[in-house]
């Protein structure tokens, strides 16, 4: 693995393909070779000094507290400002002295506590510990190791505990992962709120209760937040306190381990979102001023503080930040089985304004010179290297609003090497088209352009909603669209309002059109597919501690008497059609319409023609659509059906035949023939091709050639 590792070259071969794809990056070669440079420099060193990148990303079986084969225990950790170590505990009855560390190069210091009488461990599982470390003052503070396994907090205490993890017989994994998935469908979701009750549910709960349903609905994908322990509930995951540590507010790391390899089971992918864009100021239970210093892991001084976040920002040049941050993925991955993770914050990492204040309008020049981090972008290429060498099945996501050019493109073209990124401009554009726009004003081609405009052969994951958009202060999609109406006229009992009407269908609509056209993957946020009512907040003192909203009520979908069930089977035939026809996985679709009087919107991809009319009330009968492949086609969705909470308005059983009459620069169009039609009755209404298409208001419709074999 290291010569594999060291056979990099000592240059980006492939730039010259990345910049004849985009000629508009050629000013900027020299910055693509220095940041290559970086990358090339930092890992031929870790090579050279660590004995490859495959050993110094496993330093989280010798750092923290490790228990060897013979029941000896060995300890290690990285305190540059200490002026001595030690471990205490239960085992210790607490003394802080009796177990010093030994000082090492570096910073480093290491302690080894030889097995008791028939190799009994000396620290027992489930016994808790602190590392003490005495400052240059002379004041002890007791800490929390960075590579702590598990941290407990009990209710009667404000601080979290570590607890030392070692059972006697750990989860052993029953199945493998699954393949490398071609149409990524991912299932955004947060195992604390997944639940209908006013509780913190648990890694059982969502394994038994949750992951069926997911698969029911058809998403091969479930991306979990908040998994890295973080003390503060309410920070949604994104302030970490422990980085090797699963959240135990869940249940125990046995838990979630099972609640993977049932997933794999099910031939769901299982991704983390990684949080390595800075961590929680927390001292006591975190990594903050570890050693005594407001440095150590982070920058010091205001560099080293996020001025919105108030959280601390890692040192992306220091050494034993790389060891921490690629052993923490390593970890990840290779004991708890993660396919691969997406990192959050990443336009927060790529500058050194964070973003703060910072508007990107796509000129280049804001994606090189000074203010981008160098350092953190050299972490981020180390990070998907180490990744893709040790484990290439695995899948990585960026998390950036920028629009960084490359990031998703191999690191030998002088790119990020990420998988995929965020299309996040999408939720933004229907947030502002619902808020601010009359649906007779709706753009259709800003609304194609915003879905349409992607870098070339780099992967976007499209949505029009994620977990930003249900937190307490925004909306969710349906309830900007229904709002107080949510509250009463969601039953079938009760007459369909225009309002819950009109949000309904745009519910659909907004999410196929999303699905189709914005990305090559698609996420959503749990509960958002079927029109989650209300907002998501977490317990805290401005809400009295309750958990009313900190739940996720997919009871909802159960009840035949409410209309969320139309929301929750279109969404799942969505991506069941989807699983069938793979348009994720196909090229970008060609827009043959986008019709602004008409408010229609024609496309195709994967050899399937997807028709939205977004018109508030004009139906149109003969509506000719231009195509490409000619032969017979058949529906396969349609947003107006019954079970979809539709107006049944179109006859599933009509058949559209091509005419060989170009139309929007496509050298076909279609016609229709109803389920009555008979080519004996009407021969020549079927075979000179009159087009007769219906497409009624607010309906999106998929329509399949069945001349071409499957």
């Amino acid at each position: 693995m290291a010569a594999a590792a060291c056979a990099q070259p000592p240059h980006p071969v492939k730039l010259p393909q990345l910049l004849e794809r985009d000629p508009y990056l050629a000013p900027f070669e020299t910055d693509f070779q220095r940041r290559y440079s970086l990358f090339y420099n930092r890992l031929k060193n870790i090579e050279e000094n660590e004995g490859g990148l495959g050993k110094f990303s496993k330093s989280y079986k010798t750092f923290g507290v490790n228990q060897f084969v013979d029941g000896g225990i060995y300890c290690k950790e990285w305190a540059p400002g200490a002026e001595a170590v030690f471990l205490t505990g239960d085992f210790n009855g607490w003394n802080p002295f009796s177990h010093p560390y030994k000082k090492m190069e570096y910073g480093k210091w290491e302690l080894f506590i030889p097995p008791g009488q028939d190799g009994y461990p000396p620290v027992p599982h489930g016994s808790k510990l602190k590392v003490v470390i005495r400052v240059q003052n002379g004041e002890l503070l007791y800490r929390i190791s960075p590579w702590a396994r598990y941290v407990v907090r009990d209710e009667d205490k404000v601080n979290y505990d570590w607890v030392h993890w070692n059972p006697p017989q750990s989860y052993i994994h029953k199945h493998p992962s699954p393949k490398r998935l071609k149409s990524l469908r991912i299932y955004e979701s947060h195992v604390g709120i997944a639940s209908p009750e006013g509780k913190v549910a648990s890694y059982k709960n969502f394994t038994y209760n949750v992951l069926p349903r997911i698969k029911d609905l058809g998403y091969n994908c479930v991306q979990l937040m908040a998994i890295m322990e973080h003390a503060y509930y309410a920070s949604f995951g994104y302030q970490v306190t422990s980085f090797f540590a699963a959240s135990s507010r869940y249940g125990t790391p046995d838990d979630l381990k099972e609640m993977i390899d049932v997933a794999h089971s099910m031939g769901i992918t299982v991704l983390l979102d990684v949080v390595h864009s800075h961590a929680s100021k927390n001292s006591e239970d975190g990594l903050n001023k570890f050693d005594g210093t407001d440095s150590c892991f982070f920058h010091s001084g205001p560099k080293g503080t996020h001025q919105l976040w108030d959280s601390r920002l890692f040192d992306y040049a220091n050494w034993e930040v790389l060891r921490f941050l690629l052993s923490n993925l390593r970890m990840w991955i290779e004991d708890y089985h993660f396919d691969g993770f997406r990192f959050d914050g990443v336009t927060s990492m790529l500058y050194h304004h964070h973003g703060i204040g910072t508007g990107f309008s796509g000129d280049y020049n804001e994606y090189f010179g000074l203010h981008v981090d160098e350092d953190a972008l050299c972490y981020l290429m180390l990070a998907n290297h180490m990744i893709k060498l040790l484990h290439p099945e695995c899948i990585t996501i960026a998390e950036d609003v920028s629009g960084m050019p490359a990031l998703c493109r191999p690191v030998a073209e002088g790119g990020g090497g990420f998988d995929y990124r965020l299309a996040m401009a999408i939720p933004d554009k229907w947030i502002q088209i619902i808020k601010e726009l009359k649906d007779e004003d709706w753009n259709m081609g800003n609304i194609v352009h915003t879905l349409t405009n992607r870098r070339y052969e780099e992967k976007y994951i499209a949505y029009a909603e994620s977990h930003d958009q249900a937190l307490v202060g925004d909306k969710t999609l349906a309830f900007r669209l229904m709002d107080a109406e949510m509250y009463t006229n969601m039953s079938v009992l009760s007459p369909l309002t225009p309002v819950i009407d009109r949000g309904i269908q745009l519910h659909k609509m907004i999410r196929l059109i999303t699905h189709a056209l914005g990305g090559e993957s698609y996420l959503n946020f749990m509960g958002n597919e079927f029109g989650h009512p209300e907002w998501l907040d977490f317990p805290r003192k401005g809400n009295n501690e309750s958990y009313h909203y900190a739940r996720r009520q997919f009871n909802l979908t159960e009840d035949h008497l409410l209309r969320y069930r139309f929301l929750n089977a279109f969404d799942r035939d969505m991506n069941k059609l989807e699983e069938k026809y793979g348009w994720l996985a196909s090229p970008p679709a060609y827009v043959s319409e986008k019709h602004e009087s008409n408010k229609v919107i024609a496309f195709e991809r994967a050899g399937l023609i997807f028709i939205f009319n977004f018109h508030p009330y004009q139906s149109y009968v003969d509506y000719r659509v231009g195509i490409e492949i000619p032969g017979k086609y058949k529906m396969l969705l349609d947003s107006d059906a019954e079970e979809y909470g539709g107006h049944r308005r179109l006859d599933h059983n009509t058949e559209y035949f091509s005419e060989e009459y170009p139309h929007n620069y496509r050298p076909n169009s279609l016609m229709q023939c109803n389920s009555q039609t008979t080519f004996s009755q009407h021969p020549t209404r079927c075979h000179k091709h009159h087009i007769e298409v219906y497409i009624p208001s607010r309906v999106a419709i998929v329509l399949q050639n069945t001349d071409i074999p499957k």
